[in-house]
């Protein structure tokens, strides 16, 4: 029996996500990012052809690595101008069933206190279909923006995350038990204090005494995602990750990848399966293979080069500005995305080195991720042998251009997966988690959140 494939569609609240200079083109409706319209009908569209989920990213702060400073950015609209992702998530849940959301949010630009309510509020709006993609930042014109210097270290980022997922569990799961919500109307008594506890928190980097002001929702703690590739990344995602993203440019460094993380996970005492893991990836797909090469070749026309290196310049932690076209990459040392120049040092099967001028080509459709162009057969087989070689679940689906990649994927490529029987017809029913593994909508004993779920029988025995 195949391997069913899993697919997340791939998106940001701005104009120019993964595919720089694409704006341009005169089918891309990015620009209608500011409009709810254009959300719930990608959200209905995204459904008809059951997608997992779609996965939102976010950054808080500018590319200004380029050219040491923002005019390239801005000029291109290299995710920016970009609004808050979670604003859209209630809003597209109404009008689906059974869609998921991932939601991205940075540990390092907000307090876990507030943040849980937030997520919890939108688990209870979204009866139970949101996740939350965990990541640490790594532009420093956001920590700019907030008073620090710079980030912290790309190690020590995963540190304060490692605490404030902690937090987070112990308000999601152990501050309300389960039965403390009584709707008592002859009592009088809506929630039995003795059933709600303060967590009791205090580390090296948040102090959070109280009660989590959230009655439990759907999934308690939302879906965790991860999309850290470096070795601090893989472990973080081992140890706390339910949805893992990845974006290596080849199967080869596929396998290696997820044969770490489920490595990874089963030395944690989790299930290597415990994860679904996603490799990026932009399909540009038609009825024919000619066809769907005539609308790639039109597409990379609307490519800028500039654009692209605004991108990879701040993910890399480099200024790309600084070299020629023809210049080699060389050997980097970021505090940024590790793993985006670790891609670009690999990605040549023959070992040739590659240019500043291969980065910016690469970049222009569809970003960090591989692409494959071709009739809905071969883009099925390309997934299908991804799938079998690397052990992989499936992809996150970057678009070139908005709608229309989607609108493509949903009439030429969803079909095809339905006849081989590796895409489903319908839902399952319940929450995300429940869609994704089968099994209940909280968070498996197994996972290191559950732990905290007795916490106040923990803190009367500490306090005995």
């Amino acid at each position: 029996m195949p391997r069913p494939i899993r697919l997340n569609a791939f998106d940001m609240n701005c104009v120019a996500h993964q595919s720089p200079g694409l704006w341009r083109h005169p089918e891309d409706r990015a620009w209608d990012y500011r409009k709810l319209s254009y959300w719930t009908d990608l959200a209905q569209l995204l459904e008809r052809g059951r997608f997992d989920g779609l996965f939102i990213a976010d950054v808080l702060g500018i590319y200004d690595v380029y050219g040491g400073g923002r005019d390239a950015t801005v000029r291109h609209a290299t995710q920016v101008p970009v609004n808050d992702p979670a604003m859209l998530i209630s809003a597209m849940a109404a009008v689906t069933e059974g869609l998921g959301f991932g939601l991205t949010a940075s540990i390092s630009f907000e307090h876990p206190y507030p943040f849980a309510r937030r997520m919890s509020t939108l688990d209870h709006l979204t009866d139970g279909r949101v996740g939350w993609n965990v990541v640490t930042s790594y532009l420093d014109s956001g920590a700019r923006n907030l008073g620090a210097a710079a980030q912290l270290t790309h190690d020590n980022r995963y540190d304060v995350a490692d605490e404030y997922l902690e937090v987070c569990y112990k308000l999601w799961e152990g501050s309300w038990e389960d039965d403390a919500v009584l709707r008592d109307r002859a009592a009088g008594i809506f929630t039995d204090p003795a059933k709600v506890h303060g967590i009791e928190h205090e580390g090296e980097f948040f102090k959070v005494p109280g009660i989590h002001l959230c009655e439990p929702s759907p999934q308690r703690s939302p879906v965790i995602y991860q999309a850290g590739a470096s070795a601090r990344g893989r472990q973080f995602a081992a140890e706390h990750a339910e949805a893992i993203f990845t974006a290596a440019p080849t199967k080869e460094i596929l396998k290696e990848t997820v044969g770490d993380i489920r490595r990874r996970m089963r030395e944690v005492g989790r299930d290597p399966y415990d994860a679904r893991i996603y490799n990026l990836l932009t399909a540009i797909v038609d009825e024919t293979k000619a066809k769907a090469w005539a609308k790639h070749d039109d597409l990379e026309r609307y490519g800028d080069d500039e654009a692209a290196l605004t991108l990879f310049s701040g993910w890399m932690g480099v200024d790309l500005s600084r070299y020629d076209l023809d210049d080699p990459i060389g050997e980097v040392e970021s505090n940024a995305i590790h793993s985006a120049v670790a891609a670009f040092q690999q990605a040549d099967p023959e070992g040739g080195e590659w240019t500043v001028r291969d980065i910016a080509r690469w970049g222009v459709v569809g970003g960090l991720g591989p692409r494959v162009v071709g009739s809905p057969a071969e883009v099925a087989d390309h997934m299908q042998e991804w799938i079998d070689y690397a052990d992989v679940d499936g992809f996150n689906l970057a678009y070139a251009i908005t709608p229309g990649t989607f609108e493509d994927l949903v009439e030429h490529l969803m079909p095809e997966l339905r006849r081989r029987g590796v895409a489903p017809t319908e839902y399952p029913p319940g929450t995300l988690r429940e869609k994704l593994f089968g099994e209940g909508p909280r968070l498996p004993d197994r996972h290191p959140g559950a732990s905290y779920r007795d916490l106040g029988r923990s803190l009367a025995g500490a306090g005995a």
